[in-house]
This record gives C-alpha cells, structure tokens and sequence, in this order.
C-alpha cells in the first residue's frame, strides 16, 4: 500500500514538473455575451484565450504581465487542446487559490 501511494505522489509530481510556463504579456480583455477573450503576446507573437464567465477561474484581466502556465493534457475544465492557467507575475504558480484564471488558448 506505502508502495502504491508513494508511486502516485511521484506520478504527480512528474506531472506537475511538466508544465510549460512563460511570462506573458496581456494586451486587452473583452466580454462579449457568456464568453472572456483576452488577447496576450507571448514569445513575440499574440495569440487569443477564451473562457466562460460562469466558470469559477474566469476573470478579464488587465493589461500586463502573467504568467501562463500550459497545463498537460487532459487536464483543466476545459476541453480544447491548449488549457492555459494565468497567475499574476508575482504569485506562486501552481496554486489554485493563487490562479487569476483559465482558459483555452484558441488556434489561428
């Protein structure tokens, strides 16, 4: 039993190590119906993030620097491809009480 649960803790640490995060810049935030859109430059190219206001972590942000936090796959409460968390640049990622928000990174 020690075996197993130790073998779990290590599985999710792996995980949790295997996050892609990056410091993001954040240009605008709109609300348009039931829906955020936040528009960020990371990496020197802008791409779009999206969620739903009635789900707990869905905030419009204001402009400035995050940091996005891609999670793994099939993880997050969204089911798109790309789930991103957003923490102000000063927080401890990772920590759901410390999360600005989540959301789907859209494809262009």
């Amino acid at each position: 039993m020690k075996i197993l649960v130790f073998i779990l803790m290590l599985g999710a640490a792996v995980s949790g190590m295997a996050q892609d995060r990056s410091v993001i810049t954040v240009k605008n935030s709109t609300v348009s119906g039931e829906a955020i859109l936040v528009t960020i430059q990371a990496a020197g190219e802008a791409h779009d993030l999206q969620c739903s206001k009635s789900v707990l972590f869905c905030k419009a942000p204001s402009p400035g620097k995050y940091v996005m936090v891609r999670l793994p796959k099939n993880r997050g409460i969204y089911d798109c491809a790309n789930v991103v968390d957003l923490y102000r640049e000063s927080e401890d990622t990772g920590q759901d009480n410390n999360k600005l928000g989540e959301y789907c990174m859209l494809e262009k």
